[in-house]
C-alpha cells in the first residue's frame, strides 16, 4: 500500500473500499428553473449533451447556476467500448447531421455563453473521424455569437492525416483531448485507444501554438481511482507537461453501471490537493483538482486565468 505525505499527514493508498461513496462525493440534487430552461432548449434543439449522457454529477450546478452546458456532436452512438464510458457504443447511422452545427451555434446564443464547450463520440466511420463536422460547429457558433469562446473536446481521430489541422483551422480558443488514465490502464480503459497516440496528438497542437499556426490552449485530463498509483499519477502529469500541455484537469472516476469498470478507490480530497500541487510544480499553467472535477467543470476560469497571467 502507497502512501501520499499532505499538510494533514499521511494518506494510505490502496483501499478496495467501494462502498457507500465517502462524504465528498455526494451532492445535493436541485433543479433550479435555470436548469429547466436549458433541458427544455436542448430537447427542443434535438441535441445531445455529455452532461446528460455521461451523467455527469455538476449537471444542476452547471445547467443551473452557471447556465453551461457541454455538447456532443456527431451522434449519440460511439465506434468505441471505454471501460469507463456510458456513451451507447455501436454502429452510427451513415454521415452526419448537417443542421447540427446550426442548432448548436443557437443554443449558445439562447443561453447567452461565453465559453460553449464542444465534445463527440469517436466517429471512427467517418474518413476524417468528424474534424470537419467540429469545424462547422466552431465557425458557426463564432459566426452567431462572436464574444464566446469555443473549447473543443476531440477524439484522437485515431490518427487520421489532416484530422489536427480541419479543427485548429477553425480557431477554437481551447483544443482538449483527454488522456483519461495511466499508460499501464489504457488497455482495460480505452482498448481503441493509445497512450502515445494521444499524448502525440496533444504534442502536435501544441507545437502548432508554438509556432503561431494555433493561437490557442491546449488542455487535457484524466480521471483518478480505475487503479493508479501515486507514481504513475506524476509520471504521467510530467509526459503530459513535456508534451507542452497548459491546463490540466484531475477527477474521480465513478463508475456508470454494473457492467463498466469498478471503482478501485475513492482519492480523497487532500491527495486531489497534492497531484494539483504537483502539476504546478511541473509548470502547468492552470490546475483543477478535485473528486467532482471534470474535464469541462469551470471550464471558462480556466482559460480567464490564462488570459490574465499573459502580458
Amino acid at each position: 500500500m502507497s502512501e501520499i505525505a499532505t499538510e494533514h499527514g499521511l494518506l494510505q493508498i490502496g483501499s478496495r473500499e467501494r462502498e457507500p461513496r465517502p462524504a465528498w462525493l455526494r451532492i445535493r440534487l436541485k433543479t433550479p428553473r435555470r436548469y429547466q430552461e436549458v433541458k427544455s432548449l436542448v430537447d427542443r434543439l434535438g441535441l445531445n449533451t455529455v452532461c446528460e449522457e455521461a451523467r455527469c454529477p455538476n449537471i444542476y450546478e452547471c445547467w443551473g447556476d452557471h447556465g453551461t452546458a457541454t455538447f456532443m456532436i456527431l451522434g449519440e452512438i460511439c465506434t468505441r467500448s471505454c471501460g469507463f464510458c456510458a456513451v451507447t457504443t455501436g454502429r452510427p447511422q451513415p454521415g452526419v447531421d448537417a443542421k447540427e452545427p446550426a442548432h448548436v451555434a443557437e443554443a449558445v446564443a439562447a443561453m447567452g455563453l461565453k465559453h460553449a464547450v464542444i465534445t463527440s463520440v469517436d466517429r471512427d466511420d467517418l474518413d476524417d473521424r468528424g474534424a470537419h463536422h467540429f469545424a462547422e460547429v466552431i465557425e458557426a457558433i463564432h459566426e452567431v455569437s462572436p464574444g464566446c469562446a469555443v473549447e473543443v473536446l476531440t477524439p484522437d481521430f485515431r490518427g487520421a492525416s489532416g484530422a489536427l489541422d480541419i479543427v485548429l483551422a477553425a480557431r477554437p480558443e481551447v483544443f482538449s483531448h483527454n488522456m483519461e488514465t495511466v499508460p499501464r490502464l489504457y488497455r482495460q480503459a480505452r482498448p481503441g485507444s493509445r497512450y502515445g497516440r494521444s499524448l502525440t496528438l496533444l504534442a502536435e497542437a501544441s507545437e502548432r501554438r508554438d509556432r503561431g499556426d494555433y493561437l490557442g490552449v491546449v488542455k487535457t485530463g484524466i480521471m483518478l481511482g480505475l487503479g493508479e498509483t501515486p507514481e504513475e499519477i506524476e509520471d504521467t502529469m510530467r509526459d503530459i507537461c513535456g508534451a507542452g500541455v497548459q491546463i490540466m484537469t484531475l477527477g474521480q472516476y465513478m463508475q456508470p453501471t454494473k457492467k463498466h469498470l469498478p471503482v478501485a478507490r475513492w482519492v480523497h480530497p487532500d491527495e486531489f490537493e497534492h497531484h494539483k500541487k504537483v502539476a504546478l510544480e511541473l509548470g502547468f499553467s492552470h490546475c483543477e483538482s478535485g473528486p467532482l472535477v471534470r474535464s469541462s467543470y469551470h471550464a471558462h476560469e480556466h482559460v480567464e486565468s490564462l488570459s490574465m497571467a499573459s502580458p
